[in-house]
């Protein structure tokens, strides 16, 4: 579009990771600094943060490009996966076939990462975006680095996020990952100075010719606005020359910029200026530390007004209720489950064993009413079979007993009957 008339071989403010446009600033000489000496070293974890658009993956990219051929790198962009996903997804960028289940899908990893030991290779695990990765996530990566030799380490494992990162880092969850960290680095913004080195660097990368120079003071309301983060810097760079293209300025000034900046706010495409060259999450990794309040820092985050920070506070405050309510319920309900499954298993019991009570009370019924004394006798000498054996005498019982003792003998009843006696005569004994 604008190439031409500015003699640029190339948009020079794009925005994609290019390493040929990197600006080799104070901060970005020392964050490659530190990777070069993370990797040479084989130190434990490596962990590089910035704010967004500092330059993170541009200097990723640098570094990748400056490796030998004696390092196999795994590369991972897209961290919104689960832990057994993410080993599946560094094996897949290894050139392995994941095996079906997790146990054989970390022996396959540690042979092939023992066979590039063997070859004189160094395996390189970067992991852009890992200010998205869930803390299971994390803790399987410090699993992963615990494969090992008695000399070195199988495996280098570099992290590079926003601060975000460095929150989840501080968690108490993650103490063993933390202990692991042996290089570590925040990329800061560029000040005005560099800004301006910045803008003219890139500018002469792309030119073809005598090269486009942007005077201090238009990097200064470059600088101004964007807060010295090099992706803001681009967006308005780019757009400043777009509007010169249409207004046919071979010079850039101040007040093109200026006009720049109010169109690109007006339309919203810069957004709220924020703290760039802080070092924690705009969300705490504990949500109740939103809600306490620090008397050593009165003043509110840079960008939000006292209204805003307090109905941050207060929607922070309705989540954590939430999720200690949802916990409870959560309890609960497993509690409520427990309870039916002993219910259950009780009901079982009782329908598959039989009741020994009711079985003894049942054979202990006697049959009503009892039979006559001669029968009983009678059917006791002679089976059915007709041959007679032995006579059983059982005990008399109760009954027979007192009957036996009130009928008295035959002539005390003659007695009775002749001379009128008071006691009662029963009829089957005349």
């Amino acid at each position: 579009m604008y190439e031409r008339f500015y003699r640029l071989r190339e948009r020079p403010f794009a925005l994609t990771p290019d390493p040929d446009y990197l600006y080799p600033s104070r901060v970005h000489r020392e964050a490659l600094s530190y990777l070069r000496y993370g990797i040479e070293s084989h130190a434990g974890f490596i962990v590089i943060t910035g704010a967004i658009g500092s330059g993170k993956t541009t200097l990723l990219q640098t570094m990748l490009r400056g490796l030998d051929g004696q390092t196999t790198v795994a590369r991972l962009m897209n961290t919104l996966l689960d832990p057994r996903e993410l080993i599946e997804a560094a094996m897949i960028d290894l050139g392995l076939t994941p095996a079906p289940s997790k146990p054989a899908m970390l022996k396959q990893l540690g042979e092939f990462l023992v066979d590039e030991r063997s070859a004189g290779r160094l395996v390189l695990f970067v992991i852009d975006e890992a200010q998205n990765l869930s803390l299971p996530a994390l803790e399987e990566i410090r699993m992963l680095s615990n494969l090992e030799t008695e000399k070195s380490k199988l495996i280098q494992i570099v992290l590079v996020g926003q601060p975000d990162l460095r929150d989840k880092l501080d968690r108490p969850e993650l103490e063993q990952l933390r202990q692991r960290i042996t290089v570590s680095y925040h990329l800061e913004a560029l000040d005005a100075e560099e800004t301006a080195h910045y803008v003219n660097h890139r500018l002469a990368r792309a030119s073809i010719a005598s090269p486009l120079v942007f005077a201090r003071d238009v990097t200064d309301r470059i600088h101004a606005r964007s807060g010295g983060v090099p992706r803001l810097i681009n967006v308005i760079a780019d757009a400043t020359l777009v509007f010169g293209y249409g207004e046919e300025r071979s010079e850039i000034d101040a007040a093109l910029v200026g006009d720049v900046i109010a169109d690109l706010d007006a339309t919203g495409v810069l957004g709220p200026l924020s703290d760039v060259n802080r070092h924690a999450s705009v969300v705490p990794a504990d949500p109740a530390a939103a809600v306490r309040p620090d008397n050593n820092s009165p003043i509110p985050r840079a960008g939000r007004t006292a209204e805003e920070e307090r109905r941050a506070r207060e929607l922070t405050e309705r989540e954590r209720q939430l999720r200690q309510r949802e916990h409870e319920i959560d309890g609960r309900e497993r509690e409520v489950a427990e309870q039916r499954r002993v219910l259950a298993e009780q009901y079982r019991l009782l329908r598959t064993t039989p009741s020994a009570p009711s079985r003894s009370a049942s054979a202990t019924v006697a049959a009503w009413p009892p039979a006559a004394p001669s029968a009983m006798a009678a059917t006791a000498g002679t089976p059915h079979g007709g041959v007679p054996h032995a006579r059983v005498h059982a005990p008399a019982t109760a009954f027979n007993s007192t009957l036996d003792r009130k009928r008295p003998g035959f002539w005390r009843r003659v007695k009775s009957t002749l001379l009128g006696s008071g006691e009662p005569v029963l009829e089957d004994s005349l």
